[in-house]
């Protein structure tokens, strides 16, 4: 088997939601979690794609992550709710609680949800997006376990939280940031981990502090925030805004994803709808993000610059692509997936003939 092998979306979408469902998902929240693992590897943020199948199975089995289908809502309060999640995925609490902000943007102008005892909820773009498809402006957070020092620290104090901003725009996708607030996701130095790459010397250090190239030393080490100071401060302000407005788990309190599986991740999220309607003219408002993305990508470029991008741009181009012509998956991904459906009594339906058959991970090439 190659390093790589192109899978079409629907033959992954298929294999992950049958690992999920042997696993104790009812089938509805098995295509959820699935599709969200698959649209995050169309956008090319493979670090929140199928990689996570294995992880998350251990989890589940394990204990630590609950099959319940929904959070338990806490409180209602007009513009706001919380909810309890029990820690079912992240991904379906997080489904929830975007819908619930959304339909209380609609009534009040804003919706603002936070969710207490949850788990990862994948990429955080599938949140915002879906309140753009609303006709909101959405924003969603999550805090993580200590990942990152305080400027001038040798201890993880905060997590590199991610962020996501979406804004819908007339006549095509909405502007969308997505972005973990340290240099480089943890996910992406376990992915070069697994694929035997070294990562840049700005994105951790070793477990001594000194920066490092080496995957393996970075997750032992600790993740460098983006923007130094700046990265810093906003990470801590969003475990505010998630572990402490929830009353869930904050700083030390959240658990890693990677430690012991039977001990709950326990993290806490952040969801914002605001209604754009509710504040003027929507067609008014959608045109005049038109014509702000418009004098974006059309002012001038630096020398050897093509062509000059909207956030989340590139990502809706690849899964566009993806979607038309395959994913592009590591070998390694895939053999992880066969094992994890072998350890649950299931058989992979086999590749078509141009992606390649799936072969024991003692055949396969060292990365």
């Amino acid at each position: 088997m190659s390093d790589r092998v192109t899978v079409a979306p629907s033959w992954l979408r298929s294999a992950v939601t049958s690992i999920f469902t042997e696993a104790g998902l009812s089938t509805k929240a098995a295509g959820t979690v699935a599709g969200s693992l698959v649209a995050a590897d169309m956008r090319g943020i493979t670090s929140h794609g199928a990689l996570l199948v294995p992880m998350y199975v251990d989890r589940l089995l394990a204990g630590s992550v609950s099959p319940r289908d929904a959070a338990e809502v806490v409180v209602d309060a007009g513009a706001m709710a919380v909810l309890d999640a029990h820690h079912a995925f992240g991904q379906l609490s997080g489904d929830q609680a975007m819908t619930i902000a959304v339909a209380k943007a609609a009534q009040h102008g804003v919706g603002a949800v936070v969710v207490r005892r949850a788990f990862h909820f994948g990429g955080a773009f599938r949140y915002v997006e879906a309140a753009a498809g609303a006709g909101c402006i959405g924003i969603a957070a999550a805090n993580t376990r200590p990942l990152m020092p305080a400027p001038g620290g040798a201890e993880a104090v905060v997590g590199n939280n991610p962020l996501a901003v979406a804004v819908p725009v007339a006549g095509h996708a909405p502007v969308l940031l997505d972005m973990a607030l340290s240099e480089a996701a943890l996910g992406k130095i376990r992915l070069a981990a697994q694929e035997g790459r070294a990562i840049p010397p700005t994105w951790a250090t070793d477990a001594a502090g000194a920066p490092t190239t080496d995957p393996t030393e970075a997750i032992a080490g600790l993740l460098l925030p983006m923007a130094g100071h700046k990265g810093y401060g906003l990470a801590l302000v969003i475990d505010v805004l998630t572990g402490l407005l929830s009353g869930g788990s904050f700083g030390k309190g959240v658990q890693g994803l990677y430690a012991d599986t039977s001990v709950p991740n326990d993290c806490a999220h952040f969801f914002l709808a605001i209604d754009v309607a509710k504040f003027g003219d929507r067609e008014a408002f959608l045109s005049r993000a038109a014509d702000l993305t418009a004098d974006v990508v059309s002012s001038a470029k630096a020398p050897g610059v093509d062509r000059l991008l909207l956030p989340g741009q590139l990502e809706a181009e690849r899964a566009a692509l993806a979607e038309a012509n395959g994913i592009d998956v590591d070998a390694s991904v895939l053999l992880a997936l066969r094992d994890t459906a072998e350890r649950l009594g299931l058989v992979l339906p086999p590749l078509d003939s141009t992606a390649g058959d799936l072969v024991p991970a003692a055949q396969a090439s060292p990365s």
